[in-house]
């Protein structure tokens, strides 16, 4: 028993675990080459999707694979403006209408900020 006691081990320090019987995953080597003309190899499983760009670790730019793997080009959507999504939900029409009504809410005093009603009551009282 005491053979197989575990004297003088330390923390962090070796494993006492071998490598008899372990099947290692099939890897390999992919090939990249950055903007600055640095070439580097990542190590990836074979069954891995491999991708066409990398971040080259000496500068940080984007690397291209060496191996021919296109960078697939992303559908992009054409921008929207408020004017556009506003249009999607109502017609011109109908903007024009509630632009009339709401101007004439304004100009009667029933909506917007107090101070302008205030003054247009004391010109309309002046004026009468």
């Amino acid at each position: 028993m005491a053979e197989r006691t575990l004297r003088g081990a330390r923390l962090g320090g070796q494993s006492f675990e071998d490598e008899r019987g372990i099947e290692f995953a099939a890897r390999q080597q992919v090939g990249y080459r950055c903007d600055q003309a640095h070439e580097f190899e990542i190590t990836m499983s074979v069954e891995a999707d491999v991708p066409a760009v990398w971040e080259c670790p000496r500068c940080g730019a984007e690397g291209l694979s060496i191996s021919g793997i296109v960078k697939e080009q992303k559908a992009e959507k054409p921008v929207r403006t408020h004017w556009d999504m506003l249009l999607e939900r109502r017609s011109e029409k109908e903007l024009e209408d509630i632009l009339k009504e709401r101007l004439d809410l304004l100009r009667g005093g029933e909506i917007g900020p107090a101070h302008l009603h205030r003054a247009n009551a004391r010109k309309r009282k002046a004026s009468a």
